[in-house]
């Protein structure tokens, strides 16, 4: 697939500039699409080894790359379907509750707000959602087809993986061909242990949250520990949003229960930080926690709460094929 065009356009420095600017203008018009197929193969480099494996095995190759994903919704059903009714009923509660929750924590900061202050802002937010629930229900619909499309997108991936290789390879010169095959290999790898190393840092965060609130006796333990968990996937920004909306809950116990309740959100992170995350999330990706930082601010600037979630992986595959371009030179 190298051909003299491709190679006249990388050695004109004006038409390739046009060439750039061009692919970034059409790039940033089908960006929600190219993030959807980038979660796509970022979930197909974690399922991946595992397909690999049973293929290995003489195990056939659709039968092989079924297995991963059964197991995976298993997991996900067994996991979520006992716990949605009380989760359900935790939420319900805790938004019923919240107006006494704010009254008490502003109370025990010398804050006036008054409980029918509170009141009248829910119900006319509640309001606002009924007025929009056909819009509403439209996006929920449209996030479970997007979340449908990236499962099916990451199957197909899988079926052509070695094909699609071949593919990628071919845009080089043959004397490359190594070195792109290897790049590729690499970036699976690190999205794959990435996606996987991720997955267990925010289960046990989560659940290690929900021991510490159950120990402290505080209410809505499941809720507050799944949101913990969820929030573990954004670094160093999501831990410390995941505490806010338990210390408000524990302040209306008391400032001391609110205190003690930052506390075990803080030694839940330094646990993590100085045990897992060297282990599992260094080796994984293997950045500057400054760089992920600054990745994340800018993922979150460009696309919201998905560009903050998927700015880590993205930088390090642009770190990947940085380090392999410094290599080839030289």
């Amino acid at each position: 697939m190298y051909n003299p065009l491709f190679n006249y356009i990388i050695s004109n420095q004006f038409i390739a500039g046009l060439v750039i600017i061009a692919i970034g203008l059409l790039v940033w018009e089908v960006r929600g699409i190219l993030v959807a197929v980038f979660i796509s193969y970022v979930i197909m480099s974690a399922l991946y080894p595992a397909a690999k494996f049973l293929m290995d095995r003489k195990v056939p190759k659709i039968l092989a790359i079924v297995i991963p994903y059964l197991i995976v919704l298993s997991l996900v059903v067994l996991l979520i379907l006992p716990l949605l009714p009380f989760f359900v009923a935790q939420i319900q509660s805790l938004f019923e509750n919240l107006p006494v929750f704010v009254r008490q924590s502003s109370e025990a900061l010398g804050i006036s707000i008054q409980a029918s202050q509170i009141s009248s802002y829910l119900t006319s937010s509640l309001e606002g959602f009924t007025r929009n629930a056909f819009t509403v229900t439209t996006k929920i619909f449209g996030g479970i087809f997007s979340v449908l499309t990236i499962i099916i997108v990451s199957f197909y991936l899988l079926v052509y993986h070695d094909r699609l290789d071949r593919f990628f390879v071919a845009f080089f010169p043959r004397s490359l061909d190594p070195a792109v095959a290897r790049i590729i290999a690499d970036i699976e790898i690190k999205l794959g242990a990435w996606l996987r190393g991720q997955i267990f840092l925010s289960f046990t965060v989560g659940f290690l949250t929900w021991v510490a609130l159950k120990i402290l006796g505080l209410e809505f333990a499941l809720p507050l520990a799944l949101l913990a968990g969820i929030l573990e996937i954004v670094p160093t920004i999501g831990p410390i949003i995941s505490a806010i909306p338990a210390v408000i809950v524990a302040f209306a116990i008391s400032p001391s229960m609110a205190a003690i309740t930052a506390l075990a959100y803080t030694g839940i992170q330094l646990a993590e930080n100085n045990f897992l995350v060297p282990k599992i999330m260094q080796k994984a990706v293997g950045l500057n926690p400054v760089i992920v930082i600054v990745a994340i601010l800018m993922g979150a600037k460009l696309m919201g709460v998905l560009g903050a979630l998927l700015a880590v992986p993205f930088v390090s595959v642009i770190v990947i094929i940085y380090k392999a371009i410094r290599h080839l030179e030289e």
